[in-house]
């Protein structure tokens, strides 16, 4: 009979990480090999909101304006949450890089811990804050007392979604993107098949409303906050049981909190730009901002591979510079730029003959459609400079240098976006001003944050982590 024997335990998760090493191979393949995955979770837990908000409309305005008041305290915290993964990301991939296991998987469970401390302390606050807060932000009557009746189920199930995110994170900075992404799609689909049931009933479960849909959710992050860990723990084994010594643990935290902090931040900065532009727009009338409002989701649809492609560069560009790499950091760099160039022109040409047809989906009234399709056969073409800069920021996040990353968002919003949107109402009376303003924005940030990454890429060394 032949002999037959078993990889030890330790071998097989060598064997296991080899597979996914990537600083060896084909840049371009090891990039579309992160990225096509990402682009399906992104997708679906994009739709989580879309159908969230439908389900609550046809609750009503009360429960839908409730619903609409919550959205800048879970972008907050979402934008947290994408910092902190940023973090863990970052620091646990150059380990990888640098191949010191027992740093990596030190460092992945210092993440875990942080994260849990983190998302607990805001838990608590934020639970019992619910009604100062948004009576602060203008909400009053039925609709505060919807919202704290919504929020006192998410904010219990915030450590679901919080935890889940950064260790997905982690597993992709092994450069497996796959799994993450499955995490995603099979949460997105939980919650939009069950939130209905607990919105307006079903069988034994009965009609709970905006609570219901909460509720949904809550069962669905569970359910990732599960599949996740499991990833982690048993597939990746990259969590550790021995407790560190404490200067240890404070300075992993230190190293993720550095990168976190900006991160955090760098990804609020779009939002807020989106929301002072939504204010100048304003003050050409609500058809303005009827139209805004949809274009900028359609937008975000559109923007979904380059998204994918930001949170590819990542363990990309961490895993190399931690191999001291620089050269193959350089190259994902440019062939993530020239991918953005290319999405933006086929988006363009694509919406170009069907921006008419897309708008009369979202809108019945004439004068809004007009100015949907006219957002979308002017601003696409120009796309590429929202997505150089979501990979740049990704990239430099990823070897260390968030405040890097931080600038190029700064760059594109504060030096071009709100500003050139401002002195396109100021000096014209057409919305379509403001338009090509916004257009114009992305051109220049396109070709001012690249130079600047790669000015800045030039002038830094990998040092080991």
């Amino acid at each position: 009979m032949p002999e037959t024997s078993k990889q030890p335990a330790a071998q097989q998760k060598s064997d296991n990480r080899d597979k996914r090493d990537l600083t060896s191979g084909s840049v371009f393949i090891n990039l579309v090999r992160l990225g096509l995955p990402m682009v399906i979770g992104i997708f679906a837990i994009m739709s989580i909101s879309l159908a969230d908000t439908y389900y609550v409309g046809q609750l009503g305005t009360n429960p839908l304006a409730a619903l609409s008041f919550t959205f800048p305290v879970s972008l907050t915290i979402s934008s947290l949450a994408i910092g902190l993964s940023a973090g863990a990301g970052s620091v646990v991939s150059r380990s990888i890089g640098v191949r010191d296991e027992a740093k990596t998987c030190r460092r992945s469970t210092d993440s875990i811990v942080l994260a849990i401390f983190i998302v607990m302390l805001i838990s608590v606050i934020g639970y019992f804050t619910i009604r100062p807060l948004f009576s602060a932000l203008g909400a009053s009557g039925e609709v505060l007392d919807i919202i704290v009746r919504y929020m006192r189920i998410w904010y219990i199930s915030m450590p679901f979604m919080i935890i889940p995110m950064v260790a997905n994170a982690l597993i992709r900075a092994a450069g497996d993107s796959f799994w993450p992404s499955m995490v995603m799609t099979i949460s997105a689909i939980i919650n939009i098949v069950i939130t209905p049931a607990f919105v307006f009933g079903f069988w034994v479960v009965p009609a709970m409303d905006v609570e219901g849909a909460a509720i949904g959710t809550m069962i669905a992050r569970m359910v990732s906050f599960a599949m996740a860990l499991w990833l982690l723990i048993y597939r990746e084994k990259m969590i550790s049981l021995v407790l560190p010594p404490l200067q240890d643990f404070i300075t992993s935290c230190v190293d993720i909190v550095k990168i976190a902090i900006p991160a955090a931040i760098g990804n609020a900065v779009n939002p807020i730009g989106v929301a002072v532009v939504t204010a100048i727009i304003a003050t050409f009338g609500n058809e303005a901002v009827a139209a805004f409002g949809p274009a900028t989701r359609i937008e975000s649809m559109i923007c979904i591979p380059m998204f994918a492609l930001s949170a590819a560069i990542g363990p990309m560009a961490g895993q190399n510079w931690g191999a001291g790499d620089k050269a193959r950091v350089k190259t994902a760099l440019a062939q993530s730029f020239g991918f953005c160039v290319a999405w933006s022109l086929l988006m363009a040409l694509l919406l170009y003959f069907t921006a008419d047809f897309i708008s009369a989906i979202f809108v019945d009234e004439p004068a809004v459609q007009n100015k949907i399709s006219r957002y979308l056969i002017l601003v696409p073409i120009s796309l590429s400079g929202y997505g150089i800069t979501m990979v740049a920021a990704g990239c430099f996040n990823a070897i260390g240098r968030p405040l890097t990353g931080l600038s190029t968002y700064l760059l594109r919003t504060a030096a071009f976006y709100i500003p050139l949107s401002w002195l396109a109402s100021v000096m014209f009376s057409d919305i379509e001003a403001v338009f090509i303003a916004i257009a114009v924005s992305n051109a220049l940030a396109a070709v001012g944050v690249a130079i600047f990454a790669f000015w800045r890429l030039a002038r830094l060394e990998p040092q080991h982590s």
